[in-house]
């Protein structure tokens, strides 16, 4: 296999992960007040951070292992870097390292936990008009 088109295989299985954990949140939040909201939130992180990872690797750009949503998107070109605030940034990360353990903070209120989710589509349709048409289609589908 060439290194494109194994790079590209990698990209869309980031890609599908990514999908998937979109869905979980998405499905997730159906239950409404018996939401797992934390759930929720960290699986609308893990599709932003999934995202993110497909752009560096298709860019060829080593990333480091973290949760950091600032960390990677300051590895990306700027034309790649999604309209996130530093607070939005800051949350989604707080997503996947405080709130996904035991400990001491608040309960998610499901309004958060739906916004979070409206974070992950926006990030979504951002990186996806960035990528390949090729690396979008789930594999053997």
């Amino acid at each position: 296999m060439l290194e494109d088109d194994m790079n590209r295989t990698i990209v869309s299985e980031w890609v599908e992960k990514a999908e998937n954990d979109l869905r979980n949140a998405a499905h997730t939040l159906r239950l409404r007040k018996n939401c797992p909201t934390d759930t929720v939130c960290f699986h609308a992180q893990q599709c932003v951070e999934k995202y993110i990872k497909a752009l560096l690797v298709l860019g060829n750009v080593a990333f480091p292992k973290t949760h950091d949503i600032a960390a990677l998107l300051a590895l990306l070109p700027k034309s790649c870097q999604s309209k996130l605030t530093v607070d939005e940034q800051s949350r989604l990360t707080d997503y996947a390292t405080i709130t996904r353990y035991p400990g001491d903070y608040e309960r998610i209120p499901l309004l958060e936990a739906r916004k979070a989710v409206a974070l992950a589509r926006r990030v979504r349709t951002f990186v996806r008009k960035a990528l390949p048409r090729d690396v979008l289609t789930p594999r053997g589908r």
